[in-house]
């Protein structure tokens, strides 16, 4: 499986259809006897984004999330915390079992994602 076709991008929902954000990157572990790199988890946030973007804009934007934020480094989800990958990923447990997820990401999920049109449901 292509994990960066199958993953990034899709929508994270915990185990009350909640939605969470975006898986925006991923973290590989050393294959056991110089096998190939295995999936260990999903990071979702500002500052997996920003590890994306690159470059000057990358580091501005990661600045920027960790002041927001208070934490360094993104939200690790490991694989054996997904239950379901579709054309959403469902977590088996409720958003309150990630502590990670900061007050900064709940309060602009509550005051603007929530707003959106379909921002707090699953996609289609």
């Amino acid at each position: 499986m292509d994990a960066g076709l199958q993953l990034l991008d899709r929508q994270v929902v915990d185990s009350t259809g909640i939605s969470l954000g975006k898986i925006d990157d991923l973290l590989f572990t050393d294959g056991d006897d110089q096998g190939p790199p295995v999936l260990a988890a999903v990071l979702i946030g500002q500052q997996a984004f920003a590890a994306r973007l690159g470059g000057r804009p990358g580091r501005w934007w990661t600045s920027l999330a960790e002041r927001l934020s208070g934490r360094q480094g993104p939200i690790k989800i490991p694989l054996a915390a997904i239950d379901d990958i579709g054309t959403v990923v469902r977590l088996a447990s409720p958003a309150q079992a990630f502590p990670s997820l900061t007050a900064p990401e709940r309060w602009l999920r509550h005051h603007l994602v929530s707003r959106l049109p379909g921002g707090m449901r699953e996609s289609d």
